[in-house]
């Protein structure tokens, strides 16, 4: 996987071939874009031993990059935005700055308490076309439930135990892990759940905490935390979070749009950064009048 290179023009193509118009995206719903209503069989991760992002003569210096998406109730809006405007910002913005090779893995995350697919597992892709692709795959389940969180450790645990990328192998670079979503990250999961969801194998009951250092052995892990829903204004959950990942790799975002940008300066600002013993500002939004992130 990750063949093929990034390129808007090529996508607006793509887009008009598949669909007969070029703004498929912008004027379609969610649910006319998202046509999974179970979990499809190419990202579920049952039986999944490993996910790769490798160097080729093509893209000589893999930059892998996971971004996980909360696919409970409202935040199904992010991955239509993401699909519509956010990830050619990403792609286009990172390739700009010298960053040639990213290569993008999705994850759909849900509950492992309640959900039928609580961990979606796409592939490592470069080109407009494979990652639509693999975004259109995702079943927005639209379940979670009422035990005050959801398994945004599942991306880590997946991260950290079912991806091999050359990025960090080859040249001691971590690649860049997102998790995004409105509620609390659940505690921990039992081997029971894990076997359910992966199959074949040992399982421990695991931490998240466990999980999420794991996952940074290899990764820079951020969660943005969307402030929208009630959920995603309550100050005990972003208390929580800042509590397990650090006020470093929180970042609060208002809005959808804020995602494409946050996602975008991050890679770039610690990526082209050769020592992070100083700050960098990061203005999210460059139209809006918003506080700057400080990572």
């Amino acid at each position: 996987m990750g063949s093929g290179g990034y390129s808007i023009s090529n996508r607006v193509d793509n887009i008009t071939a598949k669909y007969g118009k070029a703004d498929y995206y912008a004027t379609s719903s969610t649910r006319e874009i998202f046509k999974e209503r179970t979990v499809n069989n190419a990202m579920n991760p049952h039986g999944v031993e490993i996910r790769e992002s490798r160097d080729s003569a093509e893209h000589p210096e893999s930059l892998a990059i996971i971004i996980a998406l909360d696919v409970t109730g409202s935040m199904g809006s992010i991955p239509h935005f993401l699909i519509k405007d956010g990830l050619p910002e990403i792609m286009d913005g990172i390739i700009k700055k010298n960053i040639k090779d990213p290569q993008v893995l999705f994850l759909g995350i849900g509950d492992h308490e309640c959900d039928s697919a609580p961990l979606q597992v796409g592939q490592f892709e470069s080109s407009d076309e494979l990652l639509d692709h693999w975004l259109e795959k995702v079943y927005l389940e639209g379940g979670g439930g009422g035990n005050d969180g959801e398994s945004y450790l599942l991306a880590w645990y997946f991260a950290g135990r079912h991806t091999a990328i050359d990025c960090f192998e080859k040249r001691g670079k971590k690649g860049f892990l997102f998790t995004i979503g409105d509620e609390p990250c659940l505690n921990e999961i039992p081997k029971k759940d894990i076997k359910q969801i992966m199959g074949k194998g040992q399982f421990d009951n695991l931490s998240a905490t466990e999980l999420l250092d794991k996952a940074r052995e290899k990764y820079e892990v951020y969660h943005i935390h969307m402030r929208q829903g009630s959920n995603g204004r309550r100050q005990e959950v972003i208390d929580g979070w800042t509590q397990l990942v650090g006020k470093d790799h929180l970042i609060i975002a208002e809005r959808k749009e804020e995602v494409s940008d946050i996602i975008k300066s991050v890679v770039i600002g610690t990526y082209l950064t050769a020592t992070k013993s100083k700050p960098k500002t990061i203005k999210t939004d460059p139209t809006d009048k918003q506080e700057n992130i400080i990572l």
